[in-house]
């Protein structure tokens, strides 16, 4: 699969442009590590399964897993930790190899638009942090879904579902760009082996060859 060939890349952000996976990982387990080992490996499973779903589908769903119904505020309230928890670490992460010069030298002109999970300030203030907002030409962070991020994408750009690409690391990705019928990459790493073992498509492990 050429990359350049496409009018317009979405990418996701985590595991796609940071290798921020871990970070995230590790701050859910922060947030329940007091209700011990069986629970926290059955959070790391979903979560790493569950890649492109909301901190704010995440939390609730955990904490009932530790029999506690967490009211709207409660849920607010964990996410705020989160954020605090995540925020630096995921600045701070490793690039995707790759991926920074094709974001930042954008050779091939194409339109760039992020399609995140990540709460949509939280987003921004981390491409700020980067330097990174002038790479791309939309950015969606929940509570926008990836499905309506990339729809309303194509049509306020005027571009036809053949001329995009959805770049991710985890099944909400892949069925964003199915249900927009849109072409999907793959990047694998060592997180989502075990979620896309099945999977035949187009995929790549980093963007140095790019």
């Amino acid at each position: 699969m050429r990359i350049d060939s496409y009018k317009v890349l979405f990418w996701d952000f985590d595991g796609v442009i940071k290798d921020s996976i871990d970070v995230k990982t590790e701050a859910f387990v922060e947030l329940f590590e007091q209700y011990g080992s069986e629970i926290m490996t059955r959070i790391k499973a979903h979560h790493l399964a569950h890649g492109g779903m909301s901190r704010f589908e995440k939390i609730p769903l955990y904490a009932r897993w530790t029999g506690h119904e967490l009211s709207d505020n409660q849920v607010q309230e964990y996410a705020e930790r989160f954020s605090k928890i995540v925020f630096q670490g995921v600045v701070d992460s490793f690039w995707v190899p790759g991926v920074e010069r094709y974001l930042r030298k954008n050779d091939h002109k194409q339109i760039f638009v992020l399609v995140s999970a990540t709460p949509h300030d939280e987003l921004n203030a981390i491409l700020k942090e980067l330097s990174l907002r002038d790479c791309f030409k939309l950015s969606y962070g929940s509570p926008t879904v990836k499905n309506d991020a990339i729809a309303n994408s194509i049509t306020s750009l005027s571009v036809r579902a053949s001329d995009c690409l959805m770049i991710g690391d985890a099944q909400a990705d892949l069925k964003a760009a199915y249900d927009n019928r849109i072409d999907f990459l793959l990047r694998r790493h060592s997180s989502n082996e075990s979620v896309f073992n099945d999977y035949n498509g187009p995929s790549i492990t980093d963007f140095r060859t790019l």
